[in-house]
């Protein structure tokens, strides 16, 4: 009896234990309500299978597998829906319980195990198992607006014992298919399964662990068909978690527009993937034909699709260096990333890696897409994929081409802003920084499709900036009928378009508008001394002022005369509408000086270096010089230029002008000194009368001999300068201004065309003028100088004329002479000049024969380099030695013969 109510109790126990529980699972989107309700999903649609087949297709140990399954929405609180599946039997009269208490509805374990024998064993009583209360909460917020804010679901590993899944070696074929299909959906959205769980290692917690993608494991007991299987679809599931923490990393602001499109492109690549699980899953519950290998064939396109977004992304990342395996590698390009991005207006307490966005990331697109051209499938995804990446770089584009204007937030451009320089600083500006430095190009960032026109992009979008800045662009209008990718047919034409509308744009806004000829012609006159009648009164009236020392001269009295002369009636300069931008400016600088600082002299030919000693500068010499500078040697003009015509005249090319100009003064001066001296030789009693004395005539001839001779070489220097090099090459580049170079033909030039002829002809007039070669230059130098003391030496040799001649010497018409020279009663006549001096004959001749052989021996000296230098740099040097041979020792005594 006691045997038959242990049967009873027995077979009571084993009808009332409930079935193997099944596992919770929880994914969670945003609800607007706080309710419970059934799912509208998929899994509440009609199971693939009836009761009674599946009680014929599995055994009453499979469990739960076997059963019905419904999906349950579950909302709390923070209006999160909880996803958990759960067997119809365990439905309640109030709905799906809550993850929190599967607990209590797992199934108790027998107290009582059966030997092989059948004989009934007590088994020992387990410890109490730890509560499993999972929860979801949002997470903070970050720059990437469409990030995931859930937290990530706990790990499998940490599911308490008595809710782990039946045993996979338990099961039939069939149950585990059915088993491993259920997982892999999970597995497919990112999920742990039952029975195909994250590796050990795997820490979803840790960015750079989910960006290279979880190892996925499967519980062992598997089938091994159905396990090579399933491991070869695992791969698209580490392709999928990889591909969605990207897109939530390279999301964020600081990635750029570049990236964020990128991003987007890939979002709605993986929507079609979820979709495609959705279908998936419906066809597992309705469709009793559906296998693992029916799943498999479904998926071989999105998984080759998956595979080509994480491989991408993996590049990126390496780039970025946001992989684990790239933390430690050291770089030499740091520092230089860093100053680059510095430049680019970074953070210097930002990542030392410079993150690749913009060009760089289209860069890489192209390039693959380049090698995986042979794979079709693989070429229309990422063909996809940098259309619309390229959709913001194109928005960045077309407002350079056709607005002249940057808004690059982020740094992405090809073109770099340095928003430091602007116009207000042209005045300063003698290196041309506004043009050149302001907008640049990122060398390094220029995506393939623009590398081979990134020059004509850059001009096309300055051009266009000047003429914007100018008032000559609507920015108010929205651009239209541009293309928007890449892969747009009208993609070059719109460049070359784009270019040709703003070069034609400015070239008429500074020919026409600004009438920059007539500018040009109007510093001719100014700084080349054409047409100067306005010049040589100027010269005549400032004479006072213009001898004294540079720092004594009245700068706003020279001004004055200046204004002066140019609005006489009659001259040339009263028509100049320019005129009212000359202005007087002394220079603290000597010329020959300046000139060899900016040659910067490295190196003599051989043989030239006795003649041309090396000599270190000395500062005390230069303040020297600058103190003894006179007003002819500082004066010079400035000419105030209005933009955008100082983009063509800038300050740059102003300084050679005033070189030019500086030069030219002083050949003039120089002529004009030597001019009086053979005025004085005319008119100066003690020069035209004839003494008795035969040296003292001989010695008159020689001296006015050299006087001729430096005059002549003066002159042939100012003929040369001016009507040999600087009218013709002003006609060359005023044929090129006007765009008349090549008769017969329309000359398509460019703005920077016109400001390289521009500045070319100033640096050919320098050249020919020997202000470039320094050895020409100390020559000249030399010359100038021994010309310049022997014309001041000639109103001392007047005075001393007058004791020389015995029968001048005390005569009343002498001291008429000097009695003009020392007009004031407080400085008389001095006393040794009203006496004959026998030994004063002595010492000029000596005088004399010192100018003579220092201006021989130079003259002998430039001849030789104009040889060797018109042989050898510049043919134009010929010509000048041929006019100045007239000069030279030998022409001068052909001359006197």
């Amino acid at each position: 009896m006691d045997a038959a109510r242990n049967s009873a109790q027995s077979s009571s126990r084993k009808t009332a234990a409930p079935a193997p529980g099944t596992k919770a699972r929880v994914s969670s989107t945003h609800l607007d309500d706080a309710e419970l309700r059934p799912s509208d999903s998929a899994s509440n649609a009609p199971t693939r299978r009836s009761t009674s087949q599946s009680q014929k297709m599995t055994p009453p140990a499979i469990g739960s597998y076997g059963r019905r399954t419904a999906r349950m929405d579950v909302v709390t609180k923070d209006s999160h829906r909880v996803k958990t599946r759960t067997t119809v039997n365990d439905l309640g009269a109030n709905g799906p319980l809550y993850s929190q208490s599967a607990k209590t509805h797992a199934p108790q374990p027998s107290r009582h195990d059966e030997d092989a024998n059948g004989s009934r064993k007590l088994k020992q009583p387990k410890k109490p198992q730890r509560s499993w209360k999972p929860q979801a909460s949002l997470i903070a917020h970050t720059t990437a607006p469409l990030a995931s804010r859930i937290s990530v679901p706990p790990l499998a590993s940490t599911l308490p014992e008595s809710l782990e899944p039946a045993l996979l070696k338990g099961l039939s074929v069939e149950a585990q298919e059915s088993a491993i299909l259920d997982d892999l959906l999970f597995v497919f959205m990112g999920f742990e399964g039952q029975h195909i769980r994250f590796v050990g290692s795997y820490n979803p917690l840790e960015e750079k662990e989910r960006l290279a993608g979880p190892t996925y494991r499967i519980l062992p007991g598997l089938d091994p068909s159905l396990r090579d299987l399933a491991t070869t679809m695992l791969e698209m599931a580490t392709h999928y978690v990889a591909v969605e923490a990207f897109i939530d990393v390279h999301s964020r602001e600081d990635f750029g527009t570049i990236n964020h499109a990128l991003c987007a492109s890939m979002r709605r690549l993986l929507k079609d993937y979820l979709v495609l699980i959705a279908q998936m899953e419906n066809q597992l519950l309705t469709n009793e034909a559906f296998t693992l290998h029916v799943l498999h064939l479904h998926m071989l396109p999105v998984s080759h699709t998956l595979f080509q977004l994480y491989t991408l992304a993996q590049e990126i990342l390496r780039k970025n260096k946001l992989l684990e395996e790239d933390v430690g590698s050291d770089d030499d390009s740091d520092i230089d990333n860093l100053i680059e991005q510095l430049k680019d207006g970074g953070d210097f307490l930002g990542s030392k890696t410079k993150i690749q966005k913009g060009g760089n990331v289209l860069r890489m697109l192209t390039e693959r897409l380049s090698q995986m051209s042979g794979d079709p499938a693989a070429a229309k995804v990422l063909e996809g994929l940098l259309r619309d990446a390229s959709r913001p770089y194109m928005a960045m584009l077309n407002e350079w081409l056709h607005r002249g204007s940057i808004r690059d937030p982020h740094v992405e451009f090809l073109i770099r802003e340095q928003k430091s320089i602007n116009r207000d600083k042209l005045e300063e500006d003698f290196t041309d920084a506004y043009w050149e430095k302001r907008y640049t190009i990122r060398e390094n960032d220029v995506p393939p499709q623009l590398e081979a026109i990134k020059d004509r992009i850059l001009l096309a979008g300055k051009y266009l900036n000047v003429v914007r800045e100018c008032g000559g662009v609507d920015i108010s209008t929205q651009v239209q009928d541009v293309p928007l990718t890449f892969d747009d047919p009208r993609f070059l034409t719109n460049i070359s378009d784009a270019y040709a509308h703003a070069n034609a744009s400015l070239l008429n806004l500074l020919l026409t508008t600004h009438e920059l000829p007539a500018r040009l012609r109007s510093m001719k006159h100014y700084f080349f001394l054409d047409r100067s009648d306005f010049f040589s009164a100027f010269l005549y009236l400032g004479n006072s002022e213009l001898k004294k020392l540079a720092k004594d001269v009245n700068v706003g009295k020279l001004q004055s005369l200046l204004d002066l002369v140019l609005r006489q009636p009659g001259s040339v300069a009263a028509l100049d509408p320019f005129k009212e931008d000359i202005k007087i400016h002394m220079n603290d600088q000597n010329l020959t000086r300046f000139l060899m600082s900016v040659v910067n002299v490295k190196g003599f030919e051989e043989g030239m270096e006795e003649t041309f000693p090396r000599r270190t500068p000395n500062i005390k010499d230069e303040v020297e010089e600058a103190k003894k500078m006179t007003g002819y040697d500082a004066l010079e003009f400035r000419f105030a230029v209005p933009f955008p015509l100082s983009l063509v005249i800038s300050s740059k090319t102003v300084v050679r002008y005033q070189i030019l100009f500086r030069y030219l003064l002083s050949l003039r001066h120089l002529e004009n000194q030597l001019v009086n001296s053979w005025e004085d030789h005319n008119k100066i009693i003690s020069w035209t009368r004839k003494s008795g004395d035969r040296k003292l005539e001989t010695w008159k001839r020689r001296a006015w001999t050299l006087r001729a001779r430096m005059l002549n070489f003066v002159q042939s220097f100012m003929y040369y300068c001016t009507a040999e090099v600087i009218e013709p090459n002003w006609h060359t580049l005023m044929e090129k201004v006007n765009g008349s170079d090549k008769p017969g033909q329309t000359a398509n030039r460019t703005v920077d065309e016109l400001m390289e002829d521009h500045v070319d002809f100033l640096d050919t007039c320098l050249k020919e003028c020997m202000l470039m070669n320094p050895k020409l230059l100390k020559i000249r130098d030399k010359l100038i100088t021994c010309c310049t003391l022997f014309s001041t030496y000639t109103s001392h040799l007047s005075r001393t004329l007058c004791t020389v001649d015995k029968s001048l010497a005390g005569t009343p018409p002498a001291m008429e002479y000097l009695k003009t020279l020392y007009p004031s009663a407080r400085h008389p006549v001095p006393d040794n000049y009203k006496s004959f001096d026998p030994r004063g004959m002595a010492k000029i001749t000596e005088d004399l024969t010192k100018y003579e052989d220092n201006f021989n021996r130079h003259i002998k000296i430039l001849l030789d380099a104009l040889d060797y230098y018109a042989a050898t740099e510049t043919v134009a040097l010929s010509r000048l030695c041929a006019q100045l041979s007239i000069a030279s020792e030998k022409g001068g005594e052909g001359k006197m013969v």
